[in-house]
């Protein structure tokens, strides 16, 4: 099956139901504002390597942590016990963001190019996207960033500055969401980190009716 060429002049998307198996959707485009909500909002996101074409993807089946079952082990509780943290959300969302990239960049290489982060920190000028950022013990120890739409959080990538840093913020961040009745964290690909935070595979028309039903995008 063909990946489809999008074009810069018009904002649209194949069905995703079309996608690869590995779940590649299509390519080209651009990172406008409207087309990454457009894409949000049908479960699509961009991920491509620094240079290529911008490649847009939609697994079929997606990676998810439910905020309400976020686990923490008993070693995190107490680490968390013992030390005092502090949340914040968007403190500093280009910094953060900025993070992320270089601890990709040092460990296995990153997506996050110069066009990524100007694209999405429009969104979050827009009020789309978040950053959130753990302090421990006073210092910067790790935080995220992901599109919020609706009920549901679509999370990007994290960084750690020091131990537990990036499990600190997202145990926080589910709390946050699970407070405010959040569908769910799209997690897009499994990693064990986050298979051991509670994260669990889900079938994509379970996910695309919790998308539906969490984004309103009939609305749209």
């Amino acid at each position: 099956m063909p990946v489809y060429r999008l074009s810069k002049k018009e904002i649209s998307f194949p069905d995703p139901v079309l996608a690869e198996e590995n779940g590649l959707l299509a390519v080209g485009g651009d990172l406008s504002t409207d087309r990454l909500l457009l894409a949000y909002l049908y479960g699509i996101f961009p991920w491509y390597e620094p240079g290529d074409e911008i490649l847009w993807w939609c697994p079929k089946e997606r990676f998810l942590i439910f905020p309400g079952e976020i686990h923490v082990s008993r070693s995190m509780k107490k680490y968390m016990n013992k030390h005092d943290s502090k949340i914040c959300l968007n403190r500093d969302f280009r910094d953060t963001m900025h993070r992320c990239r270089m601890k990709r960049e040092q460990e296995e290489g990153t997506w996050i190019t110069d066009e990524m982060e100007e694209a999405y920190y429009r969104m979050n000028q827009n009020g789309w996207a978040v950053s959130v950022e753990a302090f421990v013990d006073g210092e910067l120890a790790g935080g995220l960033y992901g599109v919020s739409i609706g009920k549901c959080f679509f999370g990007e990538s994290m960084f750690s500055e020091r131990e537990n840093g990036s499990k600190v913020a997202l145990i926080a961040l589910a709390k946050i969401l699970e407070e405010n009745g959040y569908l769910f964290i799209d997690c897009q690909f499994h990693t064990e980190h986050l298979e051991s935070m509670g994260g669990r595979y889900v079938p994509w028309e379970e996910y695309n009716q919790m998308l539906e039903e969490g984004t309103d995008r009939s609305e749209w």
